[in-house]
């Protein structure tokens, strides 16, 4: 098991709780597979490891299993969950038809200033290219926030990251093996489309864009059938 540590400092912020700080740092970890699927997790072990009591441990490992990342089995212990196909499957409908209309709206009334920012982000993800997974899925997770952001619907966006967990563990998984370089022409495609004002390339891009996964999918499940439901 290899967890990033939280300094004392960190840890005792006032605008984030102990217990959102841990659940951030396992989720990631979740996510990144440095938790793998199967593997069993012990509070104990958690509240040492960040020199914290196991009451927040305890509460940040139910944010988890609520969000189907960890799975409680009485007698046996807590465990990472396996990756659940249809919850990959429902995730990736949702927000494909969420961020459809999102890009849509973007192009009907393209603000200079949020093209901008996204042509500033598109310049760091080609700098990430060739660098580790993480950082690019955390870029990734900004320039999709900000479309929504520049839409005014970040609420909506709020509810796809609620429900996109396991879909972020195979898209992880996917950047590990696949060109990054690909998503990163796809997001360069989709900001000229609204920055043009054509709402139709823009849907079509982003549409394209989220279905990659259902390429990656069967790639990813055959190398590791151990991670998957």
């Amino acid at each position: 098991m290899q967890l990033a540590r939280l300094d004392a400092a960190t840890l005792q912020t006032m605008r984030v709780s102990v217990v959102d700080q841990l659940y951030s740092a396992l989720r990631a970890a979740i996510i990144d597979n440095d938790l793998s699927p199967g593997s069993r997790i012990s509070e104990a072990e958690i509240a040492q490891h960040y020199g914290v009591s196991r009451q927040p441990v305890r509460e940040a490992f139910i944010k988890l299993a609520n969000e189907g990342l960890l799975e409680v089995r009485p007698q046996r212990g807590t465990f990472v969950a396996k990756i659940s196909l249809s919850a990959v499957m429902d995730a990736r409908f949702v927000r494909e038809a969420v961020e459809a209309d999102i890009v849509k709206l973007l192009a009907q009334d393209a603000a200079p200033a949020l093209i901008a920012d996204l042509r500033g982000q598109l310049t760091r993800q080609r700098g990430i290219i060739g660098g580790s997974a993480r950082d690019f899925m955390e870029a990734d997770e900004a320039f999709h926030h900000t479309l929504a952001a520049g839409a005014g619907k970040a609420n909506a966006w709020r509810v796809i990251v609620e429900m996109k967990a396991q879909m972020d563990r195979v898209r992880f998984l996917s950047s590990m093996h696949f060109s990054v370089a690909r998503l990163v022409d796809q997001h360069t495609e989709l900001v000229e489309a609204i920055a043009a004002g054509d709402a139709g390339r823009a849907e079509q891009t982003i549409r394209a864009h989220l279905k990659g996964i259902l390429q990656d999918l069967p790639v990813i499940e055959q190398e590791h059938p151990e991670f998957f439901r």
